[in-house]
């Protein structure tokens, strides 16, 4: 490493502080040693560190003290915790601290500098919006939602990321990771209800070939693809129960045992999960593993209505204009004041992935270049919706949209369809909309 670095042992351990010290110093790391809490405080005051390795168990004290200490007087510095092997329960109650990370004894030479490398990184990552995902809007809720996503790019706990469909799930995913110390490690998407049940395990963790019929060569699998960087479950709780069970045990022990093979392959990943179903209600009537749910829910991230910051919505549609426009290769039109008026009215039980779509059909209908308020085609009334209850995506646009203009959509896209032979391109073209409106529509109008 070109740049000098400075880090923060403390652990009561002679043999232990001497590993670390070999470890680091060979990757052009210096280290100030500490046995206790108390001279820990006095070296974080007395110097400027770029890492913290702290023991869990201290003479005067408990790590997770020090993580709060640190968190406080030097939150720029990533703390990672030494904790006994197999106590999972202290290591994400560290995560929740704010630790950045941790690493379980015996130390793993290998995970140890993966670690470090890492923590490094977070001095040079990205400032946040200087990436190419860019979470718009400048209200209040929206502030404090960027404030938490930059918060967790400097951890690597698992975050769970909560809230309906529509409202930018994924996209705070990927700001996570762009703003993190894996930014230049691959950022894999997986939608978990979009996999069939029976090629599960292979998609996500690989086969070999011959393996099964059909395994004509060697395949990797989401976990290796996303080794180094990010696997982000969404709609995790799609996920079948026997498959739950494969993954809880992948993310604890960070390795996978692809079909056909007898070894595990260790991997080096961060899990972001995502779901608009209200997952904690799924734990209490037993349709999702309580353990998995803890263990990918380290920390949540709630993300809000789109009714909750309709200051928000005149910014988001001047950008969605900009986007339909260039992808269709069209002008870029204008909205009319009463048309924007009225979708600050609307309640969107889709969120921004609907008023995407408004304004996408409002495009394709208006009359020259100016939206009006009729070419939007909103319902005449909304639902009421609370803040925190979260609604299948299905149903909520259901109950927002006009069921007659819905049953005529289904009618249409359903012929089209059929014609085409369900090729979604051809069938798009017919009806002469863009492929990704047919996708969101199948979606919305919940055609299988």
């Amino acid at each position: 490493m070109s740049k000098d670095y400075l880090a923060l042992i403390i652990d009561d351990e002679p043999d232990i502080i001497e590993l670390l010290e070999i470890t680091l110093s060979r990757m052009g790391v210096s280290c100030r040693c500490a046995k206790n809490l108390a001279e820990a405080r006095k070296l974080l005051a007395a110097e400027s560190f770029n890492l913290c390795l702290s023991d869990m168990r201290l003479p005067d004290g408990d790590g997770i003290d020090f993580v709060r200490h640190i968190q406080k007087t030097a939150p720029q510095v990533p703390v990672a915790m030494i904790t006994a092997h197999g106590n999972m329960e202290t290591a994400i109650e560290t995560l929740k601290a704010g630790a950045f990370d941790f690493v379980s004894k015996p130390v793993d030479l290998k995970v140890l500098r993966n670690l470090v490398k890492s923590a490094l990184k977070l001095a040079e990552r990205p400032k946040p919006g200087s990436g190419q995902s860019i979470l718009l809007g400048n209200s209040a809720v929206m502030e404090k939602t960027r404030q938490i996503i930059s918060k967790l790019a400097r951890s690597q706990a698992p975050v769970y990321i909560s809230g309906p469909s529509g409202a930018g799930k994924e996209l705070a995913a990927r700001l996570i990771h762009e703003q993190g110390p894996r930014a230049d490690q691959p950022f894999v998407p997986v939608n978990c209800g979009a996999i069939p049940p029976e090629l599960m395990e292979s998609e996500f963790f690989g086969h070999r070939k011959g393996s099964f019929t059909g395994a004509t060569s060697d395949k990797e699998g989401l976990f290796q693809a996303a080794s180094g960087g990010t696997l982000f479950l969404d709609e995790v709780a799609d996920l079948p129960l026997n498959m739950q069970v494969k993954l809880l045990r992948a993310i604890q022990e960070m390795a996978v045992r692809p079909v056909g093979m007898q070894s595990e392959v260790a991997v080096d990943v961060r899990i972001l999960s995502a779901t608009h179903r209200p997952l904690a209600k799924m734990v209490e009537a037993a349709d999702f593993r309580q353990d998995l749910y803890y263990r990918i829910n380290v920390i949540e991230l709630p993300m809000p209505w789109l009714h909750q910051r309709t200051e928000d919505i005149p910014i988001l549609v001047e950008h969605l204009l900009r986007k339909i426009s260039s992808n269709w290769g069209s002008p870029h039109p204008r909205i009319s004041k009463s048309a924007l008026e009225a979708l600050q009215g609307y309640r969107f039980p889709g969120n921004v992935r609907e008023l995407e779509n408004i304004l996408e059909r409002a495009m394709t209908l208006c009359e020259g270049n100016t939206i009006q308020v009729t070419d939007l085609h909103l319902p005449e009334s909304s639902p009421d919706f609370t803040d925190t209850v979260i609604i299948d995506n299905a149903a909520g646009l259901e109950q927002g949209l006009d069921p007659a203009l819905n049953n005529q959509e289904r009618e249409a896209i359903i012929k089209a369809l059929e014609q085409t032979r369900y090729n979604k391109t051809a069938a798009a073209k017919l009806l002469g909309i863009s492929f990704r409106a047919l996708r969101y529509r199948i979606k919305k109008l919940g055609i299988e």
